[in-house]
């Protein structure tokens, strides 16, 4: 009962969370005495202590994520921190502030002088980073909130296929590239718009949001987390700040006996196993590949550049100038006239169809120069991926790896050797 108990506050916590939305969508009750409601004002924007607050929160739940997970080792422990996260920065705060989202804030911030980004937005990007430099991914572990819903429905783990792992873990290095391109040039903010779970925090998002949501919660009981894995582009600069951390989560508190219990018990696949058993390859071999290898990402990063570079007046599509202008030219072109909301704002606008395509033109330069630096980072990281598959070292216990873990825990209660009291 005491393993279930978190389970149960998170779904009490949604049915509740469903309850208070649904009291709201009673109609108002019409007045014959002529009472006439007040009109209804734009929430005001969250007090700037407020704001602090949340990152005063923030780092207190990733420094009681880190004891947790470092020291305690408590997988309950951790089970508990991402039913508050989920509560707090889920539910409470929904999900924005976002580590996650926080990234298209810093990429409009760089490449925009008239957007300044807030401190609060800042240090949600940066923290959750020196934490992951300093100690692993312990965000993921117990304080985003779009990892702790996963993390509470993940009841039947089954693993992947290799090819289909390594295959669909290439998506988050794409989506992050696209969102740093549409966030800096002012067009969208992708990750927000497409934030699966937001729409389950807030209960306003498009219908069609909801369901994906409520899709990779399902499919997430057997494959855990495939937003985290296969999807969230915040994730990848974990995975990178992860590799280089001081301390890290282990499996064992202390040396590792090769027993092998803990071998398959990772439904992500972050368990590297001891290889002090395991055929060597050929020095030689191994080295020629390395260097083929190392040889091919200048080609991968041009390949990239070219790519996205033919690509970028397609992409500029995702850009509502860009979009109400080809709008325009259909409708002079077909000599129909466009009943789209954009297209009848733009006419009472006053603003000259020139002014517009002008605008569409400096926005699509704009994506020309900056798709070919996405396409070189998507064909950089295509290549360091080949090179590290070259790169081999004696291991002679099991540990976990340093940018795939998300410390979740999972593997402790397998390891027969446990902390002394």
């Amino acid at each position: 009962m005491k393993k279930a108990l978190p389970y149960i506050i998170f779904i009490l916590l949604l049915f509740w969370h469903i309850v208070l939305f649904a009291q709201d969508r009673f109609p108002r009750p019409e007045f014959e005495s002529g009472h006439v409601y007040p009109t209804n004002q734009m929430p005001a924007s969250r007090a700037p202590i407020w704001q602090y607050i949340d990152v005063l929160v923030l780092t207190g739940a990733l420094a009681i994520t880190t004891w947790l997970a470092l020291k305690k080792r408590s997988r309950r422990g951790l089970i508990w921190m991402s039913v508050f996260s989920l509560a707090y920065f889920g539910f409470y705060r929904h999900g924005c502030i976002c580590s996650v989202g926080s990234v298209q804030n810093v990429s409009l911030a760089l490449f925009n002088t008239g957007y300044s980004i807030p401190l609060t937005a800042l240090l949600f990007f940066i923290i959750p980073l020196l934490f992951a430099l300093a100690y692993g991914r312990v965000f993921c572990a117990g304080v985003c909130p779009l990892g702790a819903i996963q993390e509470l429905t993940g009841l039947r783990p089954v693993k992947l296929t290799k090819a289909v792992e390594v295959f669909l873990a290439c998506v988050p290095f794409i989506y992050l590239g696209i969102a740093i391109l549409f966030a800096s040039t002012n067009s969208q903010f992708l990750i927000c718009r497409y934030d699966p779970f937001v729409g389950i925090f807030r209960l306003d998002a498009p219908y069609t949001m909801i369901i994906f949501g409520a899709l990779l919660l399902l499919a997430g009981i057997f494959v855990n987390r495939p937003y985290c894995r296969f999807l969230c582009p915040y994730g990848v600069l974990l995975n990178i700040f992860s590799r280089f951390a001081g301390k890290h989560l282990t499996i064992t508190p202390a040396e590792c006996t090769n027993c092998r219990l803990c071998e398959e018990v990772c439904p992500y696949d972050a368990i590297i196993p001891s290889n002090t058993e395991q055929k060597t390859e050929e020095p030689e071999k191994s080295r020629n590949r390395f260097i083929l290898y190392f040889l091919l990402v200048p080609l991968f990063a041009i390949t990239g550049t070219i790519l996205l570079y033919n690509l970028a007046p397609s992409l500029s599509g995702a850009n509502n100038t860009v979009r109400l202008a080809r709008e325009i030219r259909i409708e002079k072109k077909s000599g129909i006239e466009s009943d789209s909301k954009s297209v009848v704002a733009f006419k009472e606008s006053g603003k000259t169809e020139s002014e517009l395509f002008s605008e569409e033109e400096l926005i699509i330069g704009r994506f020309k120069n900056g798709s070919p630096w996405a396409g070189a980072f998507l064909g950089i990281s295509f290549g360091i991926g080949m090179i590290s598959l070259t790169i081999r070292s004696k291991r002679t216990g099991y540990k976990p790896h340093q940018g795939k873990c998300y410390s979740c825990g999972r593997c402790f209660k397998f390891c027969p050797i446990k902390v002394k009291a």
